[in-house]
């Protein structure tokens, strides 16, 4: 088993890198053409792998790297902001329904303890104490 492990992890290796090359954008291969690349990979199998890792991929944009990283939501301005926004909102969302509540408890104490019937707020608005007659 130990005298198949570097042939596999070679194997391994060049079947990467063969593959790594192949996706890679033609326009983004360094120093030589990926077609090039591709041959280098297959005649020179553990060389070839390596070389185009060291010399061919493509290197990473660290750029995009820093602006991509993850940013807790507190030290997130725009997080931040979007809060403060929907308190305002959620906050006079709240003063409208006070100020409706407030209003419709004016309303009702201005219709006196009788209501709108007249009955005291008993009842179902029909003449008579309510009962059933026989």
């Amino acid at each position: 088993m130990l005298r198949v492990a570097p042939l596999l992890l070679s194997f391994a290796v060049l079947v990467y890198a063969f593959i790594d090359c192949l996706t890679t954008d033609e326009q983004k291969v360094r120093n030589l053409p990926k077609l090039v690349w591709v041959f280098v990979v297959l005649l020179v199998p553990l060389i070839g792998a390596i070389g185009w890792f060291v010399a061919g991929r493509p290197r990473r944009d660290r750029t995009a790297e820093r602006r991509a990283r993850f940013v807790a939501p507190d030290d997130d301005p725009e997080f931040l902001a979007s809060l403060g926004k929907s308190n305002k909102e959620h906050e006079d969302m709240l003063k409208r329904w006070e100020e409706d509540l407030k209003q419709h408890e004016t309303e009702l104490h201005d219709e006196g303890p009788d209501g709108p019937e007249g009955d005291g707020g008993k009842g179902d608005g029909r003449k008579g104490d309510g009962r059933a007659k026989d």
